[in-house]
């Protein structure tokens, strides 16, 4: 069934739409409703978009929509959106309300971006509509990265310790996370008929794009490890070990799981920053540009679409620079 069905109940609400967190009532939906409906569609279908893709794009356009009172194409003005920007950029997050912090420039520029695509869409269908064009993003300060040492991740390798199935679950998802630079979500979709002969493995990551991601020996022998252990029949790689006794259907683990595993054994090696899988990620990338790697090659192993995103690393990792520097700048 499609993210956003056209099946409808005998209330006239869809249902399904409903349990991702949007009610549409087709009979009485505005015509922007069902053009953003429609944009949705072509996002899951033409462009393989992901859920949380589709499900953010969603949430943002809508809150532009009821900021704006948008009920049509032409309603969508300049004069409209620089208004609903500046109610954006003075708006108190959540968490940031006692302190007083507003929405940060890199979330407004994900509302912007997704009004964008969707003013593209419009035009596209012949639909006379403001032009994207109009719409400027944001500067951003340059993004840091969130990095370990090099000590730090050592001991994070060695923290699952055991010979317990769930330890040696954790050894095999940190050493292939650091091994591959997967992405968590990457990371939960592997199946666990995963050829360990070969040391390559190809992985569908964002937008449905497929590469080549390698297994270290190190990754291969912890997997090969874990996949003894276990006498389950589940197709997912990396499952629930926790009560094997119980006679509850064993899952596979989310990206949510993971990334408590990671805290969990950062915590355990007396690492004081937040790690996150995004974290061995970028140590995964670091540890292939400081050792010589090309960036077009680090950026084919990530599967970054835009080289621009590979060069955050290049600031941290240019090591014959810091030769360069050593040798001819002698004070």
């Amino acid at each position: 069934m499609p993210i956003f069905c056209k099946d409808v109940c005998s209330d006239g609400f869809c249902l399904y739409c409903a349990t991702l967190g949007r009610v549409y009532n087709l009979g009485m939906a505005s015509e922007i409703e069902k053009l953003k409906r429609q944009f949705l569609e072509h996002m899951e279908i033409e462009k393989g978009s992901a859920l949380r893709t589709i499900e953010n794009y969603d949430h943002y356009i809508s809150r532009f929509f009821e900021f704006g009172k948008i009920s049509s194409p032409k309603d969508i003005t300049d004069s409209g959106v620089r208004e609903f920007r500046l109610w954006l950029n003075r708006q108190a997050t959540g968490n940031n309300r006692a302190t007083g912090r507003t929405v940060s420039k890199k979330t407004q520029n994900y509302y912007m971006i997704a009004l964008r695509v969707f003013l593209k869409y419009l035009t596209k269908k012949g639909i006379k509509v403001m032009s994207a064009e109009q719409i400027d993003l944001a500067k951003v300060p340059e993004r840091s990265l969130d990095l370990i040492t090099s000590g730090e991740l050592m001991r994070l390798m060695q923290a699952p310790k055991g010979q317990d199935i769930k330890s040696l679950r954790d050894k095999a998802i940190l050493e292939l996370l650091f091994s591959t630079g997967l992405r968590v979500s990457e990371l939960c979709s592997l199946m666990s008929d995963i050829d360990l002969s070969i040391d390559e493995y190809s992985i569908r990551g964002k937008g449905g794009k497929v590469r080549v991601v390698f297994l270290s020996d190190a990754a291969k022998e912890a997997i090969k490890a874990y996949l003894a252990a276990r006498k389950d029949m589940e197709e997912a790689l990396f499952v629930q070990v926790d009560n094997p006794t119980s006679s509850k259907k064993i899952s596979a683990l989310t990206r949510r799981s993971i990334e408590r595993i990671v805290k969990h054994y950062a915590t355990v090696a007396g690492i004081s920053k937040k790690v996150t899988p995004h974290v061995i990620r970028h140590c995964f990338a670091t540890d292939l540009l400081s050792n010589g790697a090309d960036i077009r090659s680090v950026q084919m192993m990530l599967g970054h679409s835009n080289i621009a995103t590979t060069q955050i690393y290049t600031h941290v990792t240019d090591k014959q620079l810091r030769e360069v520097h050593k040798k001819f700048h002698s004070r």
